[in-house]
């Protein structure tokens, strides 16, 4: 349900603040929030494959630009793989959260205003009433409008002097992985949502400005960063069920960042799996198409759909 809901949404930020909420109404358990919020932290990767489509007829920009996206998504897979049944084992993670929770029930917390909503709400109104607010037609019109702007990215980014730009961006931004990462966490933040971060890069990957290593730390940073939202939050309802499991996020991300990155041998896993997919991918480009729809809608929904019919049958 985690890797469904924030498919659709695209934004883990969103699920996860709703599943907050939800969890402070009572109407999901703890037990159950957690692993969604590990299925939010895969669903969110959508966006960035998605983005990598838009260059499946430039069969150099859609390897490193699938493989950048591929790489989000494996790290997030491997994550859940590693941390998953350990704490179906253990439950340690749900002990570190509420651990965290009683330490910081008190403390308070808000709800950030989200300038790209205030931003977009008026585009959002015009075309509900262009398409007579019919939903489906609504989902068609901005799905080619997101497809329409990534193309027009991607010239754009040809038509600059790329040198220049790649310049800057070593220089800078993406100089050590210290500063990626927390270029991709305060980036995150400022916008709420890690799928917009981790998308921008996709075009950059595809034009061969960022290379999969620079693209790495900046995505942990951002899976760190989409957590802040839901975590203040669920400070503001001073409900310590909804504050465990906003916490439950950022230590799940933390405690991945941990396992995987700083291993060497282990961070080297989920780029060579990024790179064997693009490879694939761009030789049998169906075979791109076919990963998508089978990790964010067809496993997940054959999961869910299982479990409830296993639980009528034995009900």
């Amino acid at each position: 349900l985690g890797i469904l809901a924030t498919s659709l949404v695209q934004s883990s930020s969103t699920s996860t603040s709703i599943i907050v909420g939800m969890v402070a109404g009572g109407a999901v358990s703890l037990e159950g929030a957690i692993p969604m919020i590990m299925g939010a932290n895969i669903g969110t990767t959508i966006t960035a494959m998605l983005v990598s489509l838009g260059h499946i007829n430039r069969p150099v920009e859609f390897q490193r630009a699938f493989g950048a996206a591929a790489l989000h998504m494996t790290f997030n897979l491997i994550a859940v793989a590693i941390i998953f049944p350990l704490e179906l084992a253990t439950g340690f993670l749900t002990h570190a959260s509420a651990a965290a929770a009683d330490v910081f029930q008190n403390a308070g917390g808000m709800r950030l205003s989200n300038p790209l909503k205030a931003a977009t709400e008026p585009a959002i109104a015009l075309l509900t009433k262009m398409v007579f607010s019919q939903a489906w037609l609504l989902l068609l019109v901005t799905v080619l409008l997101t497809f329409g702007m990534l193309v027009g990215i991607v010239k754009l980014l040809r038509s600059l002097v790329l040198k220049k730009i790649e310049a800057f961006f070593d220089r800078h931004l993406f100089k050590t992985w210290q500063r990626a990462m927390g270029f991709g966490l305060l980036f995150t933040v400022a916008v709420q949502t890690s799928s917009i971060p981790t998308s921008l890069v996709i075009p950059l990957a595809g034009a061969g400005i960022l290379k999969l290593a620079q693209i790495y730390p900046f995505n942990l940073g951002s899976n760190v960063g989409t957590t802040v939202t839901a975590m203040l939050a669920a400070l503001a309802t001073a409900n310590e069920t909804a504050i465990t499991v906003a916490f439950s996020h950022l230590i799940f991300n933390l405690i991945g960042i941990l396992m995987i990155w700083s291993v060497p041998v282990v961070r080297r896993i989920p780029m060579r799996i990024a790179e064997s997919l693009a490879a694939r991918g761009t030789r049998n480009r169906w075979l791109a198409v076919a990963v998508v729809a089978a990790v964010y809608f067809v496993i997940p929904f054959f999961f869910v759909a299982a479990t409830r019919l296993w639980g009528r049958f034995t009900g």
